[in-house]
């Protein structure tokens, strides 16, 4: 069947390729192409290595991707999925630089995302904040984010993600794309053009369903997006309002001895009940688990993830006068979230089901209103630039158990769940953020720019018991000056050279599964006066070139990290036990990076990345009470491949459009002393479209084909979704995700 449908793809994408250079005149194709668009944008200009994707390269990739995954292809930026669009929020992994995804800091719109991790207590995905479709450039820092980019988490780099702005004529989109796995994405878009009062707006609404690509389940989304830009004298009123409604079914997780076992399709029995409830029953009773499995937890009936967001903002641009501006922005989020796990641990009580399994929920309320705000004023060559970012949270979590059915389970796992027959424990806690900023572009000669500034920032973690044992207290991370600086040295009209420092710290998270209150009340105020906040200094050092047909750009960094923070638990983690959180010593990460896009023909280009990181502990990792927990000192950290190369070549001449990619990684750890590893591998991606060029219905009609991992390749993708252990010898530790395998997409779009 996946041959068929790879067959299929390929031969669809040659029977496009063919008509298209069919019914293309003689340079017609290439006078209306002129220059390729850009895909990747280098920073020009820039005191930090930076560089930017533009909205060209997400019409490219598969319909509905996440821009994590577009941006895969920029150096040191370590991306994980385990399905093809890069959207499966438990799976779903990002590093840079030997940080991961938690010490990253995201924003769309200047609106915080927080770290956008599974079960974030302080933002929300990017795939949940707007649809693909509708995202301008999106920008990545690698190694130091703007001091104005609103974010406690990042340690390392930052992604800023923007939305396209409304179009200035009336009119709109549409798409619709069907592929593998039986999953169909629409897409719609009004735009109201300029109207009276002189603003434009649009509305959107996409709607995406898919079944898995093994096991059993569904994953769905739907999104309605709302933007509308005011002008208000000489400065502009700029609102959005965007919803998102996502479920979705999840993949096991797995383990070396699992995939060696069963292979990489090993997955929950969604469809053996009968069969989860015989594991659940031997567990309970002390027999064997039924063959072939070995343990309880080799797989589990089902699982999901539910979310419904909402998320909106009004940001004020206003020139005060010739030299001073401002911007001024209030925002809010409301989410209601829901991660279902079928548990054999835990049997239904007789009156709610009687079954061997219950439905074990973590729920989730996320409430957030803040305001991010700045003045800038120009005096002679110096912009100086300072602003304020406050946010109250207030997040609500709690453990739940539902009843499931003796003869069925009478429950789907990818639903919002009401009636539980046990609350083991929900909490409320609430979060002040205040940070300033502070900073200065100097243009010292004409050829050489200095950035300079702080930041300081306060963040108020605020524990209150509602139902389980008591945690309760407070904690605070107080940073006063953070300190960056960077320059930018133009060597000629074609090279420039760059450099900077930073400081940067990642405050404290308000959550009993993640943080300093994922622990007992002693444990909490055992650690409540001695922990420290993790913190970072990055150095990093740069070249840009920039020519007629080529841009390129080489950095090498080296980054300090201090007190890094661990938790350990014990058991499976299904079972939820408690952990105990403690500094346990710093990570030294050193490396390159090089990447550069040469438009060697008229109308190709060839894009190439290279990035090696080197991320080491600096010490052994030690108990509380002084005794070695972990020999981590000089071992690799965990989920850091030291070599990554990626590579894409595109052609676009007005008609005919497409790209062939390639990722390449190392291998990777997910112990903490290097004695569990996946292998290295690489993967392959085509892209191929044709735009009509007729009057009527062919005027700006598109038809593209998209096929993800082109060679079906076998891989561990993500690893870590359940965490990482100290030792593996015998490859049992379950937190792999296998990689999607070859899928098939093909869309329409129109505009109208």
């Amino acid at each position: 069947m996946l041959k068929n449908r790879l067959l299929a793809g390929v031969s669809l994408l040659i029977l496009m390729s063919a008509g298209a250079m069919a019914q293309t005149a003689p340079d017609a194709a290439a006078d209306a192409a002129g220059d390729m668009q850009e895909i990747v944008v280098y920073g020009r200009g820039e005191t930090r290595q930076v560089q930017a994707i533009t909205p060209m390269d997400m019409q490219i990739a598969v319909p509905g991707a996440s821009p994590i995954k577009v941006i895969a292809k920029l150096p040191g930026v370590n991306y994980q999925a385990a399905d093809p669009y890069g959207a499966y929020e438990w799976a779903v992994r990002i590093s840079v630089r030997g940080f991961n995804q938690n010490q990253l800091g995201f924003t769309l719109d200047g609106v915080p995302l927080g770290d956008m991790s599974y079960a974030n207590d302080n933002g929300l995905h990017i795939s949940r904040a707007i649809s693909s479709e509708n995202l301008g450039v999106t920008q990545m820092a690698q190694g130091t984010g703007a001091l104005d980019t609103a974010s406690t988490s990042n340690l390392g780099g930052t992604l800023k993600f923007t939305s396209r702005a409304p179009a200035t004529e009336a009119g709109g989109e549409a798409a619709v794309s069907y592929g593998s796995n039986a999953t169909v994405r629409t897409y719609g878009r009004l735009d109201t053009g300029v109207v009276p009062g002189g603003g434009t707006g649009y509305i959107s609404y996409d709607y995406q369903h898919g079944n898995k690509w093994k096991g059993q389940g569904e994953q769905w989304q739907q999104q309605a997006n709302g933007k509308f830009v005011q002008p208000v004298g000489e400065g502009t009123l700029t609102t959005f309002v965007n919803y998102s409604d996502r479920h979705e079914n999840d993949y096991q997780d797995l383990s070396l001895a699992l995939i060696g076992k069963f292979g990489y399709k090993l997955d929950n029995i969604s469809d053996n009940y009968t069969l989860a409830k015989s594991i659940a029953t031997a567990y309970q009773t002390g027999k064997a688990i039924p063959a072939p499995y070995g343990t309880v937890d080799d797989v589990y009936y089902d699982g999901a993830g539910n979310r419904e967001d909402i998320l909106g903002a009004t940001q004020l641009e206003y020139p005060i006068n010739d030299r001073l501006s401002l911007k001024a922005m209030v925002y809010g989020h409301h989410d209601k979230g829901m991660g279902t796990w079928d548990t054999p641990y835990v049997p239904t009580p007789a009156a709610y089901g009687g079954s061997p399994i219950s439905m074990r929920t973590t729920e989730y309320t996320v409430s957030r209103i803040g305001t991010v705000d700045s003045l800038t004023y120009t005096l002679a060559d110096h912009t100086i630039e300072g602003g304020l970012w406050f946010e109250n949270n207030d997040f609500d979590q709690a453990r739940r158990y539902y009843g499931l059915g003796a003869n069925s389970a009478g429950r789907t796992a990818d639903e919002f769940q009401e009636n539980p027959f046990y609350t083991q424990w929900q909490y409320a806690f609430n979060t002040k953020t205040y940070v300033f900023h502070l900073q200065d572009t100097w243009q010292v000669l004409d050829n050489l720019k200095l950035n300079y500034g702080f930041k300081s920032m306060k963040v108020e973690n605020q524990s209150s018991t509602i139902i389980g044992d008591a945690i309760n207290g407070s904690i605070d991370t107080s940073k006063g000056f953070l300190p960056q600086i960077g320059f930018n040295y133009v060597l000629n009209d074609s090279s420039e050279v760059f450099g900077d420092y930073a400081q940067n710290a990642r405050a404290f998270v308000s959550s009993h599964t993640d943080g300093p209150f994922s622990t007992t009340q002693a444990g909490f105020n055992a650690i409540k006066n001695k922990l420290k906040p993790e913190t970072s200094d990055a150095f990093e050092l740069g070249y840009r070139a920039h020519v007629d047909t080529f841009e390129a750009v080489a950095a090498a960094y080296y980054v300090s990290f201090h007190d890094r923070l661990l938790a350990t638990t014990v058991g499976s983690g299904i079972q939820g036990n408690p952990s105990a959180l403690s500094n346990v010593g710093g990570v030294t990460s050193k490396g390159i990076e090089l990447a550069g896009t040469w438009k060697f023909v008229k109308n190709w280009s060839l894009y190439g990345s290279y990035s090696y990181n080197k991320s080491t502990y600096d010490d052994n990792t030690l108990n509380g009470d002084g005794t070695l927990y972990a020999a981590t000192k000089g071992k690799i950290t965990v989920d850091s491949p030291q070599n990554m190369v990626k590579a894409e070549l595109s052609f676009d001449n007005g008609e005919l459009f497409g790209a062939i990619s390639s990722n390449y990684m190392s291998e990777r750890y997910y112990t903490f002393i290097d004695d569990g590893k996946v292998p290295g591998y690489m993967t392959v991606d085509l892209s191929l479209g044709y735009r009509f060029q007729g009057g009527g219905w062919q005027r700006d009609l598109e038809i593209q084909g998209n096929v993800t991992n082109l060679f079906d390749r076998h891989y561990v993708s993500s690893i870590g979704t359940n965490g990482y252990t100290v030792s593996d010898p015998t490859g049992t530790f379950q937190t792999l995700q296998a990689g999607a395998p070859t899928a098939v997409f093909v869309s329409l779009r129109k505009k109208f």
